[in-house]
């Protein structure tokens, strides 16, 4: 796992968040509203940082191209009081630069990743094996031979009914159908800017 902290700072109180453009995360990466980021990458960041990585892309959502975000209103929405560098919502924004999920372009812009890269075996190595389980599960990947189109036909009626897309995920995956499939299905029928469920504290 990174050794080295990140405590960025910033010259106003409202920063702008952009995306962080990658191809290749954008195309295989996981959402960070994905139970595969409640399942493995919650243990590696903690629950602060995942919080702020769901809202910045509900908000990435809503606002593909940037939004401004009040980090003082962020950071009581979080529950995590003062904007002091060392304060708890300014160590979460440094552990998402710490683990190249954010990184700062200057001191008023925060570029951030919307989707989220598997996690490397330094990152796991510290986890319960529960954990690494889970995460080997969703490497995986089923064969091209899997027919997703029941899972589709179920995510679709889901996304009528108005579920979000974490919630079509976890009900794919009740089913037993294969988390990546889950995942894949539930993202591309999830229609943009809705709203997803929060991360779980137990």
């Amino acid at each position: 796992m990174p050794t080295t902290r990140i405590r960025p700072t910033f010259d106003t109180e409202t920063i702008t968040v952009e995306p962080w453009l990658d191809p290749i995360v954008d195309e295989h990466g996981v959402d960070p509203r994905s139970s595969y980021v409640e399942d493995v990458w919650l243990g590696i960041l903690g629950p602060s940082t995942v919080w702020l990585l769901r809202k910045v892309a509900a908000g990435l959502d809503a606002q593909p191209e940037g939004f401004p975000l009040d980090l003082a209103e962020t950071a009581a929405t979080l529950g995590l009081g003062g904007l002091g560098r060392n304060g708890a919502f300014m160590r979460s924004i440094g552990r998402a630069c710490q683990f190249g999920l954010a990184r700062p372009m200057d001191g008023t812009t925060l570029a951030v990743r919307r989707h989220l890269p598997p996690a490397t075996q330094g990152h796991l190595r510290r986890l319960p094996e529960s954990v690494r389980l889970r995460h080997d599960e969703w490497m995986q990947r089923p064969s091209d031979a899997v027919d997703p189109k029941p899972a589709e036909r179920i995510a679709s009626e889901l996304v009528l009914a108005g579920q979000s897309m974490a919630e079509i995920e976890r009900v794919l995956r009740s089913l037993q159908f294969h988390p990546a499939v889950a995942h894949r299905v539930a993202r591309d029928a999830a229609r943009p800017g809705e709203p997803n469920d929060p991360i779980h504290d137990n």
